[in-house]
This record gives structure tokens, C-alpha cells and sequence, in this order.
């Protein structure tokens, strides 16, 4: 009975140490929001740079996973190398070591303080980054009560006969401890919880300090499979980033292993504590590895190269041109017509998503080319435009329920303002970046970080629609609106510094004063477009009261970007 109890209680705290991890990580994602872009694709910085660049972010993320498949979405985007790419994940590594070391302090001292500080920026403060600040610190408490919980949850096992075989077996059969490590690193999605975990029944003496190292090991291999496997739908170029850190990383752990458990290596860690001994073994791993794997990140490129190669594709411009979703021998079906027309909606935004991602681009450095080529995919989105528009019409003289009608008009009213979103960018953006060339014009340092930050802002936004529309979330139209509001407050301060600049006489921001407020206005107005997916959603559950956000649907379901 002992035992069931234990991994009855171990289960719930795993699972809340995993959900505060997550909860950490949520809150500083949405703090820092498309900064990280910028952070992750300088390109200027050299190998070592990128790499503290990547263990920051990790440290900062709580998780060298999430730090990875950011770096394999901007590779995936063409905006990150893939040698630069390795840099950051392998300097994430360490960092998530980092992170393991901090945590594994004595820090119960701390929980009150964290729960009551955390709790009231969370609910009380209105602000967006007091709220995410709230976020974090309630995560960052309850990692430490998860902690609490696992040793409490050891207490009755620790004189069960079970256990000191189960820990001789484990200490003995290093191999079998490794692949255990690697699987619970893998089933928990995070190997900063599972090495957290390993950490604690150690300390308890659960675990064997033997098996615990090899759990660790283990880990650092579940770690490098885990963002295979999560950008398993990406592209191949971008794919060449997780793979390259599992051919490092997990290469590194089956050698580490070896040599730890045939060799007296780590004596040198014997004057510590069991637990602070498998930290040191942590770290001492993963700072090994970036030290080791640095000079390989260029090389590794042509490898990579050749194991995973890019299928051959035809030309941009031929992206867009699959065979229509829109298929009239279902028109007597609704619901089959209707995901027709969903599916062409979607592709529809595809094509202005593609279209927004070099606007800046063009600003900084244009290119008359690169610009038509452009301003040819709004043809693709008018033609996609009308070919929806007939077919709903078409779909409309059959006989469908109020409810497929409605969905209809919703799909319908999105594509109008999928439309207006490229003429936006084909016919006033482009128009702005051209000009700005003609004149050789140029933007104030912190003018242009103000216009990149709300550009990459409408960009996230974008995804999160498109999430919207195929899953009909509630909690995501309701954040999608509630960035829309954030949008409008991004666009206001930066209106309102761009004019001081204008008062303190700055001449470069005179210049190009026209400009830099007209393509503030377009890329609010473009967002606001892509916002209104959400408000059918949000009429329907009753959660839009005319034009305002239901403001009683309470804490926990409450967005936290006011």
C-alpha cells in the first residue's frame, strides 16, 4: 500500500512540477512576446556570443526544448543559420543546467513569499507585464512546492523492503538507468523536470547516487530526442537544428555514460552532497559538450546537409497554387463544402502571412524584385477571394441550417478582410517602403525598433488567428482580441515618442515623420483584420458584450495581456 501511495503522490507532484514549469515559461513568453526574434537572429554576433545568447534564454525560458524549437521556427522562417541555430541550442543546454542549479537550492523559505507576491500581481495589477511578473512568480513557487511534495510523497516507501532492491538494480544496471532517464525526460516533455525529479529522490535517498547519474544521462538523451520529435512537421532545413543537437548531445550522453560508470571520473564531486553531485555531473556534462561542440557547429552543416535534404520544390511564386479545396461535387453536403472553404481561408492567409514577413525587410534594404514578387501574391489572394465568394453563393441557394448559414458568412466576412489585409500590404506598405527609398530616407534608431517590435507583433498575431479559426477556442479569440487591444496601446505610445521626437527636434525622425506613422496605422489595421476571427467565437459563447471583453469570467480563465 506504501508503494501505490508513493507513486500515487510522486504522480501529482510531477504533474505540478510540470504545469509550473510550463507556467513559468508561458509567462515570460508572453512578457517578452516577438523580442525574441530579434534576440535569436543576430546575425552579427560570433559563435560564442550566440551560444550565451541561447543559455540565457534558456535560463530565462526555464527549458533548453523551447529554446530549441524557437531557433528551429526562425531557421524555418529563413531568418537563422543553422550553425547559429546549434549555437543557441547547445548554449541552451548548459543553461537549463543552469537553471537545475538554482532550483535545487534550499529555497522553501522562499514559497510564502513567492505565492503572496506573485498572487497579487497575478490578480490584482491590470498592467500586462505586472500580470506576467505574477505569472512567474506563482510558477517559480509552486516548482518549489512540487518539491516539497515529492520528498513528503517518499517518506512512508523509504522503509518499504521494495526499495533497496529496486535502487541496487538501478545502481547496478547503469544502461537500464540511462534509458529510463531518457524516456521520463521524454514522456514529461521537459528534462529540466525529470533531472529535478532524479535530483530530489536522490537528496531523499530513494535513488543511489549511481542511478542517479545515469538517470541524468539519460535525461540530456531525452532532452536532444524531444525537439526531434516536436519539429517532426517542420521543413528539413529547419529540422537540421534538433538533429544536429540529438548527433551532439546524444552521442555525448552514451560516451558519458561509459566513461562515468567505468572510470573513477567523478571522485572529484565526492566531497559534495548526493544531490549538489548530480548537478555537478549536470553541469559539468553540458558545459563540457558546448566547449567540445562550438567549433563543430559550421562544420556539421554539410552532414546535416546531405542526411536530411530538402525535397525539390518548384518556385516561390508556384507555392500557392495547389489544387482548390473548394470541391462542388459536395455542394449538397454543408458541412463537407463548409470545411472546403475553411481549408481555402486558411490557405488564403497563408499567402498575406507570406506577404507581411519581408515588409521590414524591404524598408531596410528594398529591393524592386523582391517587391513585385510580392505584390504578384496579392493576385493569388483576390483570386482566392473570389473563388470563395461564388462558391458560398453557390452553397447559399442549397438548403443549409441557420447554423452552416452563419458559418458561411462568418468564412466569408474573414476572406473579405483576408483581401483588404493584402492591398494593405501590396498597395500601402510597399508604396511607404519604395518611397522611403526614392527619398533615401531613414528612421530614427528608436523610431525603427518601435515600427520592427509592432511588425513582429502582427506576425504572432497572425498565428494565433489562424489558431483561432481551425479550432474555435474560446480562451485563444479571447486573447486574440485582447492583443488587438495591446496593438492599439503599442501604436499609441509609439505615436506619441515618435512626436516627442518631433518636439526635441530631432531631424531624422522629421524626415520621415509621414512615413513611420503611416506604417504604424496600416500594420495596426492589418492586425485589427486578423483580430476579427475571433469575434463570431466570442458572440457565441455570450463572452462580447457589443464592443467590450466579459469582464467576470474570473482568474482562471482570464487572459493575462491587458
Amino acid at each position: 500500500m506504501n508503494v501505490l501511495a508513493f507513486f500515487l503522490n510522486l504522480a501529482g507532484a510531477t504533474m505540478l512540477l510540470l504545469f509550473a514549469v510550463r507556467m513559468v515559461q508561458t509567462g515570460i513568453e508572453r512578457a517578452m512576446g516577438p523580442s525574441f526574434k530579434r534576440m535569436m537572429t543576430n546575425e552579427k554576433r560570433n559563435r560564442i556570443q550566440t551560444s550565451v545568447m541561447g543559455m540565457m534564454l534558456a535560463i530565462v525560458l526555464q527549458s533548453s526544448t523551447a529554446t530549441a524549437l524557437l531557433a528551429t521556427g526562425f531557421a524555418a522562417g529563413g531568418f537563422l543559420a543553422v550553425g547559429n541555430g546549434l549555437a543557441i541550442v547547445l548554449g541552451a543546454d548548459l543553461g537549463s543546467a543552469l537553471v537545475i542549479q538554482i532550483l535545487s537550492f534550499d529555497l522553501d523559505w522562499l514559497v510564502p513569499f513567492l505565492l503572496a507576491i506573485g498572487g497579487w500581481l497575478f490578480l490584482k495589477t491590470e498592467q500586462r507585464s505586472l500580470r506576467q511578473a505574477g505569472r512567474i512568480l506563482l510558477g517559480v513557487g509552486f516548482i518549489l512546492i512540487s518539491l516539497q511534495m515529492i520528498g513528503a510523497a517518499s517518506e512512508p516507501i523509504r522503509e518499504s523492503e521494495l526499495l533497496p532492491a529496486m535502487a541496487g538494480y538501478l545502481g547496478s544496471e547503469y544502461i537500464t538507468s540511462f534509458l529510463i532517464g531518457a524516456a521520463l525526460a521524454f514522456i514529461m516533455h521537459s528534462s529540466v523536470a525529470a533531472i529535478l525529479l532524479f535530483v530530489t529522490l536522490v537528496i531523499l535517498q530513494v535513488l543511489p547516487v549511481e542511478a542517479g547519474v545515469s538517470l541524468v544521462l539519460g535525461a540530456n538523451l531525452g532532452g536532444a530526442i524531444l525537439p526531434v520529435w516536436l519539429s517532426r512537421g517542420m521543413g528539413q532545413f529547419a529540422r537540421r537544428i534538433p538533429m544536429g543537437n540529438f548527433l551532439l548531445r546524444g552521442t555525448a550522453a552514451i560516451v558519458a555514460l561509459f566513461i562515468v560508470n567505468l572510470t573513477p571520473v567523478l571522485s572529484i564531486f565526492d566531497s559534495f552532497g548526493p544531490g549538489q553531485y548530480l548537478v555537478n555531473t549536470h553541469l559539468a556534462f553540458n558545459f563540457s559538450l558546448l566547449i567540445i561542440g562550438l567549433p563543430f557547429t559550421k562544420v556539421i552543416e554539410k552532414p546535416l546537409a546531405l542526411l536530411m535534404p530538402e525535397p525539390l520544390t518548384e518556385s516561390q511564386s508556384d507555392i500557392y497554387k495547389p489544387m482548390s479545396a473548394l470541391d462542388r461535387t459536395v455542394l449538397n453536403a454543408p458541412n463537407l463544402a463548409l470545411s472546403g472553404v475553411t481549408r481555402e481561408v486558411l490557405r488564403m492567409g497563408q499567402i498575406v502571412e507570406v506577404m507581411v514577413h519581408p515588409v521590414m525587410d524591404l524598408y531596410e534594404n528594398f529591393d524592386k524584385e523582391r517587391m513585385e514578387k510580392v505584390r504578384k501574391m496579392d493576385h493569388e489572394v483576390n483570386s482566392a477571394f473570389s473563388d470563395i465568394r461564388r462558391y458560398v453563393a453557390e452553397l447559399q441557394r442549397g438548403e443549409l441550417t441557420r447554423d452552416d448559414a452563419k458559418r458561411a458568412r462568418e468564412l466569408t466576412e474573414f476572406s473579405i478582410n483576408l483581401e483588404n489585409a493584402g492591398d494593405i500590404i501590396a498597395k500601402r506598405l510597399l508604396v511607404l517602403a519604395e518611397s522611403k527609398s526614392i527619398k533615401n530616407l531613414e528612421f530614427s534608431k528608436q523610431g525603427w525598433k518601435e515600427l520592427v517590435t509592432v511588425h513582429e507583433r502582427v506576425i504572432c498575431n497572425i498565428k494565433l488567428a489562424f489558431n483561432v479559426l481551425i479550432s474555435g477556442d474560446l480562451e485563444a479569440a479571447r486573447t486574440l482580441i485582447e492583443e488587438k487591444t495591446e496593438m492599439a496601446n503599442m501604436e499609441r505610445k509609439s505615436r506619441k515618442q515618435h512626436l516627442k521626437r518631433l518636439r526635441e527636434g530631432e531631424e531624422i525622425s522629421f524626415e520621415s515623420s509621414n512615413i513611420h506613422l503611416e506604417t504604424l496605422r496600416n500594420l495596426k489595421e492589418l492586425n485589427s483584420l486578423f483580430a476579427s476571427v475571433a469575434y463570431p467565437i466570442l458572440y457565441k459563447s455570450g463572452q462580447l458584450l457589443q464592443t467590450r471583453l466579459v469582464e467576470t469570467l474570473g482568474p482562471e480563465h482570464s487572459h493575462d495581456d491587458n
